[in-house]
């Protein structure tokens, strides 16, 4: 993900979910709706996790240091992984606390004019940031699914502002309903079922996305096509042969660390091997430019061994054993 699109989608849905709160805490203080009051949490929870979001997006461009050799990239991952905490916590659990307290204390609402004014005004505001999200998507995701872009996204801004705006819309239809329902029936329980049903929906949007980011967290490698780049980029038929092993790991979005096991000819010498891998290193930054650190080791390929794949024995730390000489 570019930094400039990520930043315009989290500075526009920032900016939209303030203006929505405020809005959203004067029709409470009007109307006494429960659903405008878990709206207005929810609204400030998002607020706050825009603001998580650029914090960690400016984190991560510290330097690497001695202590941390590998930089700071994940940073973005364990700021998007707050998000969801507090998404769950603070927006999901009090929305629906709210919601059982108006279900076992029901009262009308008041000044209907103020909860449906703000309602719609939010689904504007709402709508325009969803809007901003989504063209910025668009410019990543290429031929995939929504579902498969939130999945696989390794830059973890816009499925969180993306998530977080989807559900902000489905949360002030809710919000709309309930409060519609209790203005027609005069019967208070609906704000509080809208206000629960908006809960369960900020639950179960929090628990997608820590699902999402604890995977980058733990650390993911790099998508199919990426891999087929580097492997293609790294073997020119001549020095390097093939590639027996290789692995990659996401440093963050946009930093990929590329370890492999490459075949040479057994009778180069090494200052032939030396100056094929230098070579090999430039041809994968030129095809994957996000492959910040590269390791390669040459071995001699041996198809029987290299069928046998890594040792499972291998202790972490201990010398490699991997097949191919």
């Amino acid at each position: 993900m570019s930094a400039s699109g990520g930043t315009k989608a989290i500075v526009a849905a920032l900016g939209a979910n303030l203006a929505i709160a405020a809005s959203k805490f004067v029709a409470f203080a009007f109307s006494g709706s429960s659903s405008m009051l878990a709206e207005g949490v929810h609204s400030l929870a998002d607020s706050g996790n825009q603001f998580l979001l650029l914090i960690g997006g400016k984190r991560s461009q510290r330097a690497a240091t001695p202590q941390h050799p590998f930089g700071y990239g994940r940073e973005r991952f364990i700021y998007a992984f707050l998000v969801s905490i507090v998404l769950f916590s603070i927006g999901g659990m009090f929305a629906i606390y709210e919601g059982y307290e108006k279900i076992q204390h029901p009262h009308q609402v008041e000044h209907w004019y103020w909860p449906v004014g703000v309602l719609v005004f939010a689904l504007i505001a709402e709508g325009f940031s969803f809007r901003t999200a989504i063209k910025e998507s668009n410019e990543l995701r290429g031929t995939l699914s929504w579902a498969q872009f939130v999945r696989r996204a390794k830059a973890p801004e816009l499925p969180v502002v993306l998530l977080e705006d989807f559900g902000a819309l489905i949360g002030l239809v809710l919000a709309l309903g309930g409060v519609g329902l209790a203005l027609l029936t005069g019967d208070g329980i609906w704000d509080g079922i809208g206000t629960v049903c908006i809960g369960l929906l900020l639950v179960l949007i929090a628990l997608v996305l820590a699902a999402e980011t604890k995977s980058l967290l733990l650390g993911e490698a790099a998508g199919p096509d990426v891999v087929r780049k580097i492997e293609a980029a790294t073997v020119d038929g001549e020095t390097v042969t093939r590639v027996i092993h290789m692995r990659t790991l996401h440093l963050g979005p946009e930093e990929l660390l590329v370890a492999a096991k490459i075949a040479v000819q057994h009778d180069d010498t090494a200052t032939q091997v030396a100056a094929a891998i230098n070579a090999a290193e430039a041809r994968i930054r030129a095809a994957v430019p996000i492959a910040r650190v590269i390791y390669l080791e040459p071995d001699i390929y041996s198809e029987a061994e290299a069928a046998k794949g890594p040792n499972p024995e291998a202790t972490p730390g201990g010398p490699d054993r991997t097949a191919g000489h």
